[in-house]
C-alpha cells in the first residue's frame, strides 16, 4: 500500500483499489468496475445498487475524483462532509495512455454524465499531455495554416469551448469547439445520447445543446491564450431552435468569432435541430455565404459542414453553392439518419444521428464524389468513422487534406491521438508515400 497526499492507495493486478478516510477514520474502499460502493447504508445490491448510489452522490453532491501517483491509480469519490486530506496537484503523473486506462470507470456513469466527467477531467489535467514530436511528413498546409498532422477533433465534444487548452495537449493537429449558437438552449428532452458498444457506434439527438455565444466567447478567448502553441482552433457555429433568422444568424456568429478562430464551420447539417438540413438547398446556402461575405469581408477560412444523406444532385448544389459563396472548404460528413444493415445495439433504433464505424464507408464515399466536383476548388475535411490510421489514410486517398474525429474517443480514450499518428505513419510507408500531402486524393489519380 502506498500513502500519498493523506490517500491511501492500494494496486492489485489490473485493477486499482482507493481507501480513502472520513472524518469518523473509517476507510471505504472503492471497486474500479462497482462505480464507487455507497458510503449510505441499505443500497440495493449490485448492479442497480451502484447505479443509485451515484444517483445518490449527484443529488448529495460527490465529485469524482481521479487520483494520480507513481504509476498507479486510485479513484475517490468524496463529499462535502468528508474530508479530502490533501490535494494533489492537478494532472501530476497523468499520461493518455493512462487517462484511457481509466475509461470504464468514466463509461460506468452513463453516456451523457460520462461526456461531463470527461470534460471535467480535461479541466483538472486528467487526460495528460502527449508529449512527442510530430513526423514532419505529417504536416499539412492548407487554408493558409500549418497543421502538424492532419487529425482533427470535431466538433461537438467540447461545445461551449472550455476544455480547449487541454485538448490541444493531446496530440491533435488541430481542435474545433461548438457548436454554438446566438442564444443559450437546453437541447432536446433526455436521453438523448446513446453508446452503441457492440457497433462502436454513438447516436445522439442533442439539438444543439450549449451556453449560448457570450460564454462561448469568453471560454474561447481564454483557450486560445492557454492552449499549446501551433495547434488551429476552429469554431463551429449553428442556429437556435427557435426564433431564428439563418442569413442573420450565421454573418453575426461569424463575425463574433473570427478574431479567436482560425477557421470557422457553418453547420447546417445536423438531424437534430428541425429543418436545419434545409439549409443545404443550393439557393438558401447561396443566400447565406453571400450574407456571411458581404457582413464580415475579412474573417478566417470559411468551411461548411454537410450530411452524409445528401443525393448526388443534391451534393453537387452544395459543391457549387460554396465554391460561387465563397467558402474555403467544406467538412465530409456530419452524422447520418441511416441506419447500415448489421448493427446490433439495442440502442440501434433510437432517433438521432449515428457516428462511429458504421459511418466509416457512407461518408468516405461521399468524400471521394465531393472530391470529385469540387475538382481542387475546395479544401476538404473527412469526418466520420475514423478510429485508426488506416482509417485517416482512407480519407485523405478520397481527398481530404484533413480528418477529423470524435465518437473514436469514446471508446479508445485520449490515448488514441497519439495511437493514430503512429499508424497514420506506418500507413504511409506501408502504401507508399513521401507524406500525407503526397497521398491527398491519390484515389482519383
Amino acid at each position: 500500500m502506498q500513502h500519498l497526499g493523506g490517500v491511501a492507495v492500494e494496486a492489485g493486478f489490473g485493477q486499482f483499489i482507493a481507501t480513502v478516510q472520513t472524518d469518523t477514520g473509517k476507510p471505504h474502499r472503492r471497486q474500479p468496475l462497482q462505480a464507487g460502493t455507497v458510503l449510505e447504508a441499505g443500497r440495493t445490491a449490485g448492479r442497480a445498487g451502484e447505479q443509485q448510489a451515484m444517483q445518490r452522490r449527484a443529488a448529495a453532491g460527490f465529485q469524482i475524483r481521479l487520483v494520480p501517483h507513481d504509476g498507479n491509480v486510485g479513484w475517490a469519490v468524496h463529499r462535502r462532509k468528508l474530508s479530502f486530506p490533501a490535494a494533489l496537484p492537478q494532472g501530476a503523473g497523468m499520461t493518455p495512455a493512462l487517462a484511457s486506462a481509466l475509461l470504464p470507470l468514466v463509461r460506468a456513469a452513463g453516456p451523457e454524465r460520462a461526456h461531463g466527467l470527461s470534460i471535467a477531467a480535461l479541466r483538472w489535467g486528467l487526460a495528460g499531455r502527449d508529449r512527442s514530436p510530430d513526423e514532419p511528413r505529417l504536416a499539412v498546409r492548407t487554408l493558409g495554416l500549418r497543421f502538424a498532422n492532419p487529425i482533427g477533433l470535431a466538433a461537438g465534444f467540447d461545445k461551449n469551448a472550455v476544455a480547449l487548452a487541454p485538448l490541444s495537449r493531446l496530440g491533435f493537429g488541430f481542435v474545433e469547439t461548438g457548436t454554438v449558437t446566438p442564444r443559450p438552449q437546453p437541447g432536446n428532452p433526455r436521453p438523448r445520447l446513446f453508446r452503441l458498444d457492440e457497433d462502436r457506434a454513438v447516436i445522439n439527438r442533442m439539438g444543439f445543446n450549449n451556453a449560448g455565444l457570450d460564454a462561448y466567447l469568453r471560454n474561447l478567448a481564454a483557450g486560445r491564450a492557454a492552449a499549446r502553441p501551433g495547434v488551429p482552433v476552429g469554431a463551429n457555429v449553428g442556429i437556435n431552435k427557435d426564433g431564428a433568422d439563418p442569413e442573420r444568424d450565421y454573418p453575426a456568429l461569424v463575425a463574433a468569432v473570427a478574431p479567436f478562430a482560425d477557421y470557422v464551420v457553418i453547420n447546417i447539417s445536423s438531424p437534430n435541430t428541425p429543418g436545419l438540413r434545409d439549409l443545404q438547398g443550393e439557393a438558401r446556402l447561396r443566400a447565406i455565404l453571400q450574407a456571411v461575405r458581404a457582413a464580415v469581408p475579412l474573417r478566417p477560412p470559411l468551411l461548411v459542414k454537410v450530411a452524409p444523406d445528401l443525393s448526388e444532385a443534391g451534393l453537387a448544389a452544395v459543391v457549387a453553392a460554396c465554391v460561387e459563396g465563397g467558402a474555403e472548404g467544406m467538412i465530409v460528413s456530419n452524422t447520418t439518419i441511416a441506419r447500415p444493415p448489421g448493427l446490433r445495439s439495442r440502442w440501434a433504433g433510437e432517433a438521432g444521428g449515428l457516428s462511429g464505424a458504421p459511418l466509416l464507408a457512407l461518408s468516405t464515399d461521399m468524400l471521394r464524389r465531393a472530391a470529385r466536383l469540387a475538382a481542387g476548388r475546395l479544401v476538404l475535411v473527412g469526418a466520420g468513422g475514423v478510429a485508426s490510421g488506416r482509417d485517416a489514410l482512407a480519407k485523405i486517398r478520397a481527398g481530404a487534406s484533413l480528418v477529423q474525429l470524435y465518437s473514436a474517443l469514446v471508446f479508445a480514450g485520449p490515448a488514441l491521438v497519439g495511437q493514430l499518428r503512429r499508424e497514420l505513419a506506418a500507413a504511409l510507408d506501408e502504401q507508399g508515400f513521401a507524406s500525407v500531402a503526397d497521398a491527398v486524393g491519390a484515389d482519383l489519380r
